[in-house]
């Protein structure tokens, strides 16, 4: 994954201040915190909702699996 030094991150800010103006650029950063803010509460809940139905296949796999035994057991009991 590339890198962006301090070199590359003050060329942004300049540039994006030239383009946009010292008074909308603060209002344009606001924007783009908020839109990343958004996009990582998608993400976070998007991986609690994959590691749910990982953990519930999880139990029902070991749930059978545990019923699968325990007729194995009974079948050689009885």
């Amino acid at each position: 994954m590339p890198q962006i030094g301090w070199l590359e991150i003050l060329s942004i800010v300049i540039i994006s201040i030239l383009v946009l103006g010292p008074k909308e650029f603060p209002i344009a950063l606001k924007k783009i915190g908020s839109y990343i803010g958004k996009l990582k509460n998608t993400f976070s809940n998007f991986q609690r909702e994959i590691s749910s139905a990982t953990q519930e296949i999880d139990l029902e796999s070991e749930s059978d699996s545990k019923n699968n035994n325990n007729k194995k057991d009974v079948d050689k009991n009885g």
